[in-house]
């Protein structure tokens, strides 16, 4: 069919797939031109696979080769494991065979026979740690060798003797003269070695050093008779210390009493009642308290509170049914009935013309209450009325005062030192003495067997007197003189037994001193 001009020429038919078909010249070149390239493809891969053959041959050529090359490594490894195992004892070779492993393949049989070992065999080992111990021996000696060297030179300041003051309150009791103001450390140490020794009654065998040495040498023998012994006997093996020292208390820290209420203010007051286990804290916070006294919690059993009436000081009556508080300010005092609750005010004492009530003492029979007024009075007041019986006055100030264990007479002490002793039911001065070296008296106190007298002073002196010599003499000699306090001895009492007497200072912190009747 021929197509005329501007009759376009007709495409090809697509055959399946979206491809042409050769009917063309055109279209057999094309698929010529395909196979020639299909063909130099088909070329290159067969290169290309015979090239990866090659390398492929290589690789595991180079893989053969690092196995063999390890496996001597390994085998030169164990050789040498070998040889140093022949050096090592039998014992340690056969435990690293074992635990390790090799040709030898030793049983556990083999190892504890090793382990074992021959009688009287010389192990090298045992060679080595000798040398290593005589190694240290040597070491040892080079360095004590090295500290025994003088030094390269010396600090003058080092070897200056430095001085202490002796003035120091804690220190003044070691001055043997007013000329040692100041002291070397070395003999201070040396007073503080010879006070001890005499406090302790010579040295201790715990310092002792030369007794040290020997209780070491002797404590292993010693400790198994003990222990032979105290398992062939029964009985009680808790016994008193026969080798406590004399003047020695045996003394803990309980809970405090006033666990429960610790006190907003300054405490004047702590006492125990006379016959229950039961103890008073008063003072300036306004506040009476009793607290039961058991060691575990001590409860609080009560509380008063007195409005605008800080304590000076309170004390139990001696039947322990009544409290009686007299205040800092106050010319009245308070009773307070513990049976009914009832707190009575005293307003006022016939009779006593007294700014402030404040110091007061009570009989041991419980019939009367002393008061200390101003001026060197005494008002005399009898406990079931409250009412004034007679009046009493020393020469100058009155600052304590104390009633004899019968109640019968009544000892004043004044501050200028002077100590008076009254009649209670004729209200007469009966004898006066002089405190030995008081310049200013303080606090007074009788034995409850009124066998001693004990007198303090503002310088802390402590004088203790016997009752038939300030009876009869003007100036009487103290049996003992106490210096333990450094401040102004501001009480003293004694213990129902009379055999420790306590002396103490509320100017200092825990200025409390014991003295035993023995060492007087």
């Amino acid at each position: 069919m021929r197509r005329g001009p501007g009759t376009p020429r007709p495409r090809p038919a697509a055959a399946a797939g979206g491809r042409r078909e050769n009917n063309g010249k055109r279209p057999a070149k094309m698929g010529k031109n395909k196979g020639k390239r299909m063909g130099k493809t088909a070329k290159t891969t067969k290169t290309v696979a015979r090239r990866s053959g090659i390398r492929v041959a290589d690789a595991a050529a180079a893989a053969e080769r690092a196995a063999a090359r390890q496996e001597a490594e390994e085998a030169a490894r164990r050789a040498h494991h070998l040889k140093e195992l022949s050096f090592t004892s039998g014992a340690e070779r056969a435990l690293e065979e074992l635990v390790f492993g090799d040709s030898l393949h030793v049983e556990e049989d083999d190892l504890l026979r090793c382990l074992a070992g021959p009688q009287g065999h010389n192990d090298p080992e045992r060679e080595t740690l000798q040398k290593d111990s005589s190694d240290s021996e040597v070491e040892n000696e080079a360095k004590g060798n090295l500290l025994t060297k003088k030094p390269a030179w010396v600090d003058e300041d080092d070897e200056a003797e430095e001085n202490v003051d002796m003035t120091h309150r804690y220190r003044k009791d070691f001055m043997k003269s007013d000329a040692e103001k100041t002291l070397t450390k070395k003999k201070l140490k040396r007073r503080l070695e010879e006070q001890f020794q005499r406090a302790m009654g010579g040295v201790p065998a715990w310092a002792n050093l030369e007794n040290r040495k020997k209780s070491k040498k002797t404590a292993s023998d010693s400790e198994s008779d003990e222990d032979d012994d105290l398992l062939r006997r029964t009985g009680n093996f808790v016994t008193n210390s026969e080798s406590l020292p004399r003047g020695i208390l045996k003394m803990g820290i309980c809970l405090p009493a006033n666990q429960e209420r610790f006190a907003n203010g300054r405490l004047a007051t702590v006492q125990f009642h006379p016959s229950a286990q039961v103890v008073m804290t008063a003072g300036h916070d306004r506040s009476v308290s009793l607290f039961q006294v058991d060691g575990i919690k001590n409860p609080k059993i009560q509380s008063i509170y007195l409005e605008s009436f800080p304590i000076y000081k309170a004390c139990f009556s001696v039947d322990g049914e009544y409290v009686i508080a007299t205040g800092t300010h106050h010319r009245m005092f308070f009773v307070y009935d513990m049976m009914s609750g009832n707190i009575i005010p005293i307003q006022k004492v016939r009779g006593v013309e007294e700014r402030f009530l404040r110091s007061f003492e009570l009989s041991p029979d419980g019939s009367f209450m002393l008061v200390t007024g101003t001026s060197g009075y005494l008002h005399l007041l009898s406990m079931k009325t409250k009412e004034l019986i007679s009046t009493m006055k020393v020469n100058g100030r009155c600052t304590a005062s104390a009633f004899t264990p019968d109640s019968s007479k009544v000892y004043s002490y004044s501050k200028e030192g002077e100590v008076f002793i009254w009649d209670v039911r004729s209200r007469k001065c009966l004898h006066k003495f002089e405190d030995e070296g008081s310049l200013e008296g303080k606090c007074i106190a009788l034995s409850k067997n009124n066998q001693y007298v004990a007198c303090g002073s503002a310088s802390g002196v402590v004088n203790l007197y016997t009752t038939d010599a300030c009876l009869k003499e003007r100036r009487p000699k103290p049996v003992k003189a106490i210096m333990n306090l450094v401040t102004s001895a501001t009480c003293v009492t004694f213990n129902p037994t009379t055999e420790i007497l306590a002396v103490a200072s509320r100017e200092a912190d825990e200025a409390v001193k014991l003295i035993l009747e023995s060492d007087c």
